[in-house]
């Protein structure tokens, strides 16, 4: 399908595979989509500075260059950060169009409905897009797709105004007169307001004024807080709405300053808030930010699970917003016809953008159409960005799921290891997503449909990066399709699961290898350890302590999607305590803190104790009451009359014999040495990187300790 992406200051039309619908979300083939003129023009210009004076304008920010370039290597990391690499960017963030597919828990739509949609990142400048159900409204039926487009501007402006709270008679000065400011004001006067309009473009002015606005103010040529003092009789106006978009403080200190006393200030528009205290102090002014479309913008569990708020205690969602704007449109309550309009079809999109950024004669609307939009069957999922290498004695490998975690960690090592690997395919959930990471990693093709990599007879390995209620099914999926897996923790979350994965490899002849990301176990202190281990005579004890600092409530990590800390993260530290005794796990004890805070989850502070048949006792100490400053995880390993201390994975020691002490100036967690021992045993094809029982027990630890919980 036909996108519009942002790269390096410039706009390209590209070729993405269209999303999957989400099971809360709806399918949508767009017909028409507004730019936004100040929020997405402000985006092209800033995609123009390359990678490294991104990270560089903050301090905060140099710590992760450096990592950064450590991640990536020198040579690929300089690249990238001279935007040779730099991906492209979707935008976009308001459109219509018709619903051609439904998630299976979605009830309100049904496909042919026509809706309005909004959100950066969703309602993308795209011929299909996934729109999560509380991002979309049904538009009315005597209202055109293209004016339904606007819903997103709409909608911010409609939450100026109640964070404004408005009543009949009230004298409103709206600073900026955009699209967001025009409709603004249009709103205003069907609120019974009195409404003044200021706006360094006149023409901008001229458009308000034939729109029905009250009265003006050319900053060009009058004193605006002279005029407004005027216009309001001595007193000063009851509120002020600031819907410009300049870095400027000045237009901030001028909306305090026509103000009466007890007035409002709303900001709406992106400005420079360097406030000074004396505008405002006298006067009492109140002081008011209008967060985008209204409650429920920014929070995933609205905007991505599709949890709406209960209408009694939160009247106006940002969803309600959207569909109350809708209604004031249909019923010609609002006027946007007689505005400077141009509409382009998505294939000019750059034209559109050009259009935006001339130095005078600006639209204040400006429409893309997609004249394909009455195109039936389904949309196409695959992109082939060049042919495979064809090279024999290298392992094939699709990667799913290409979030942080893949692209900061498997994919760079993926890239080092040349000789043996060959990136054949990434699968990722936005068309966006998987093209850039295709491309930055020199994939054969992007696509965001499993089935098309399982499909292909090209693909040796699947490489599992997706959230962890995934995993499971997707291994399996993957296993049946005759690939190797390489699926990141956990293995599962269910024992049902566990058990259809040992039942998948009870039957004969099975030549597929599955490897759990349980990495530490490969990381060069845990080799050292294995070798010093390597001679005991006796069983040993194992304390191991991570510092795994605190994560709010609603992180992902804590939902279904993640299933818990212990589950999603400790599951690593019981691989290793296999690892180490080389034994079979006989009992497992597990105890929780249960802080008095609410903010501390019950599996976030716990103890877990684990027996093993040659009488070792390993202990885990999990704990988020740490302070990140200090130092994430330690393990001592008591035997033979010796102590193995391992620190962070950066370094490691033996005391009570002789051996050689190993050092490394940043953690080395053994996601390269994992993935070179699974090209071995793909090549050899010899033993398992880790014993399939080794990584079934340690799940069965974490549902022992779960339980216990």
């Amino acid at each position: 399908m036909k996108q519009v992406l942002i790269r390096n200051g410039e706009v390209e039309i590209a070729d993405v595979p269209a999303p999957q619908v989400g099971v809360r979300s709806i399918l949508v083939r767009v017909c028409h989509s507004c730019i936004s003129v100040g929020t997405e023009v402000a985006g092209v210009k800033h995609s123009v500075n390359p990678v490294y004076k991104r990270l560089l304008q903050k301090p905060e920010n140099l710590k992760r260059a450096f990592q950064f370039l450590h991640d990536e290597g020198i040579a690929r990391g300089w690249k990238l950060a001279l935007g040779k690499l730099d991906p492209s960017q979707a935008t976009g963030y308001s459109a219509a169009g018709e619903i051609i597919e439904i998630g299976s828990d979605v009830a309100t739509f049904k496909v042919g409905d026509a809706v309005a949609c909004a959100g950066a990142g969703v309602a993308n400048h795209a011929e299909v897009i996934d729109v999560p159900v509380n991002l979309a409204v049904k538009i009315p039926q005597n209202l055109s797709m293209r004016l339904a487009s606007t819903v997103t501007l709409g909608a911010i402006a409609l939450q100026g105004i109640r964070r404004c709270k408005p009543t009949l008679g009230e004298t409103i000065v709206v600073f900026g007169l955009g699209i967001i400011g025009q409709i603004t004001a249009q709103l205003l006067l069907a609120n019974g307001c009195r409404v003044i309009g200021t706006d360094i473009d006149s023409d901008r002015i001229t458009s308000a004024l034939n729109q029905g606005l009250t009265c003006s103010v050319d900053p060009n040529s009058e004193n605006v807080l002279e005029r407004i003092r005027i216009l309001t009789a001595g007193f000063g106006a009851d509120a002020a709405i600031i819907t410009a978009s300049t870095a400027s403080h000045e237009v901030v200190s001028q909306a305090m300053n026509v103000c009466r006393k007890k007035g409002r200030v709303v900001v709406v528009g992106n400005v420079g808030l360097n406030l000074n205290r004396r505008d405002f102090y006298a006067k009492e002014l109140d002081f008011l930010i209008s967060c985008s479309y209204g409650p429920g913008r920014y929070d995933p569990t609205y905007e991505e699970g599709g949890q709406d708020y209960p209408l009694p205690y939160v009247r106006w969602t940002e969803n309600r917003n959207m569909e109350a704007y809708l209604d004031l449109l249909a019923s010609a309550k609002i006027n946007l016809d007689n505005l400077p309009t141009q509409i382009y079809e998505v294939e000019e999109a750059n034209n559109a953008f050009r259009a935006l950024c001339a130095p005078e004669g600006k639209p204040l609307l400006v429409f893309l159409e997609y004249p394909n939009r009455h195109s039936v069957g389904s949309p196409v999922r695959k992109v082939v960005l060049r042919a495979p290498c064809g090279k024999a004695d290298r392992v094939r490998v699709a990667l799913i799921g290409a979030g942080s975690f893949a692209k900061g960690v498997h994919l760079p090592n993926l890239a080092k290891l040349r000789d043996f690997y060959e990136l054949r395919a990434v699968v990722s959930r936005t068309g966006t997503s998987a093209v850039n990471t295709a491309r930055r990693f020199e994939a054969g093709y992007a696509t965001t449909e499993v089935q098309q990599v399982l499909e292909d007879k090209e693909v040796d390995l699947v490489i599992i990066c997706t959230r962890h209620h995934l995993h499971a099914q997707m291994a399996l999926q993957a296993l049946r399709a005759g690939k190797h897996v390489l699926v990141e923790k956990p293995l599962c979350l269910k024992r049902d699961e566990l058990r259809e994965i040992e039942t998948f490899f009870s039957g004969d002849g099975r030549q597929q290898v599955l490897l759990t990301g349980f990495n530490r176990r490969f990381s060069p202190p845990v080799d050292l350890a294995l070798h010093w281990l390597g001679e005991r005579t006796g069983p040993l004890i194992l304390n191991y302590r991570m510092n795994a600092g605190f994560i709010p409530l609603d992180h992902w990590v804590h939902s279904e999607e993640g299933g818990g800390r212990n589950l999603g993260e400790a599951c690593h530290i019981y691989d290793l305590f296999n690892a180490f005794t080389s034994s079979k796990p006989k009992s497992v004890h597990a105890a929780s803190v249960r802080a008095a805070s609410t903010q501390w989850n019950q599996k976030d502070n716990f103890v877990a104790t684990v027996g093993y048949a040659d009488g070792s006792v390993c202990t885990l100490t999990y704990t988020a009451f740490g302070p990140k400053s200090y130092p994430k995880e330690r393990t001592e390993l008591f035997f033979d009359g010796k102590v193995i201390s391992i620190d962070n994975f950066q370094s490691i020691k033996i005391d009570g014999a002789a051996g050689a002490r190993w050092h490394s100036a940043s953690p080395q967690k053994g996601q390269l040495e994992e993935l070179q021992a699974l090209a071995r045993c793909l090549r050899s094809g010899g033993e398992w990187p880790i014993p399939l029982d080794q990584q079934t027990a340690a799940m069965q630890i974490c549902f022992e300790v779960e339980e216990q919980l």
